[in-house]
């Protein structure tokens, strides 16, 4: 076991685990006896406690502004939501004209709803970019105002700025498929490409995640508020790669059962993402 002394406050490392090569859980112990558990996670994101038989026992996450994490798990709901909407009314065209919307309105709805995608994925970024390397009692270096930062080694900072430059993927794809009537290879350019660069980053993302919570490549913990998130997370992140794929356009191929099952599977992921982002509004009560 590798040590890890931390100057001048007293703590050394006596344990760290994660899965290669990141480190998502260490033991400090001062030279009182006393410790100190570090988790990546709820490091980052300021938590106290993450069992769900503690955070069903609390009402105050309905309304927490001045908590940054229950705006984050609002506004990815925001945007989750218009995703899942936007998909369900490709999917039933009557519906959508009964609510007198076309396809233009309908992509619209899809494009507005990837801002709040961007906006909380990069709150994030900022939140992991300005957290202190260590936990407080060990040691507390007050340091400027971060915008991104650059902490490769870091698995929260690296699931983020993935997440945070998919987002922006899906703004491309989703601008330019509000300009119908393009040709088969401008839509495989201009919405395909980004919509699967977006995806591939997203499912990166979302699996660095969800094992920053699990301390290893996979773990089972149902009691878990953050490893119901991870989760529920990563089931988007695999309903919308799968949902890039059936979305590839061909040329002088119109397949209407890809076309269907590339929305279905972005209703999917959209639903799975929304739920992540309802539990983080517990998660930040907890």
């Amino acid at each position: 076991m590798k040590r890890k002394t931390v100057e001048h406050s007293g703590f050394d490392c006596v344990e760290s685990v994660g899965p290669w090569p990141f480190i998502t859980r260490r033991i400090y112990q001062h030279r009182d006896g006393s410790k100190i558990v570090w988790h990546s996670r709820e490091h980052r994101k300021q938590l106290v406690r993450n069992q769900l038989t503690e955070a069903s026992k609390l009402f105050n996450f309905l309304w927490m502004p001045k908590k940054l994490n229950w705006w984050i798990g609002i506004i990815f709901a925001i945007g989750a939501l218009c995703f899942a909407v936007a998909g369900w009314l490709s999917l039933n065209p009557t519906l959508a004209r009964s609510w007198s919307l076309d396809l233009k309105a309908v992509n619209t709805i899809f494009f507005i709803g990837s801002i709040p995608f961007t906006t909380a994925s990069y709150l994030q970024l900022y939140q992991s970019a300005n957290t202190e390397a260590l936990p407080r009692g060990v040691v507390h270096n007050p340091k400027k105002t971060i915008l991104f930062g650059w902490c490769p080694t870091d698995i929260g900072w690296l699931s983020c700025i993935l997440q945070f430059i998919g987002t922006i993927m899906f703004n491309v794809s989703t601008f330019n498929a509000m300009k119908l009537s393009l040709p088969w290879l401008l839509q495989d350019i201009l919405i395909c490409t980004p919509n699967l660069l977006g995806s591939i980053l997203f499912l990166i993302s979302g699996y660095l995640a969800f094992i920053e919570v699990c301390h290893s490549y996979w773990a089972f913990k149902p009691r878990s508020i953050s490893w119901w998130i991870g989760l529920s997370n990563l089931l988007g992140c695999i309903g919308f790669i799968i949902s890039a794929g059936f979305a590839i356009v061909l040329p002088s191929v119109q397949n209407v059962i890809a076309a269907e099952l590339s929305l279905l599977f972005t209703v999917m992921g959209a639903l799975f993402f929304f739920v992540g982002a309802a539990l983080m509004l517990p998660e930040a009560g907890a």
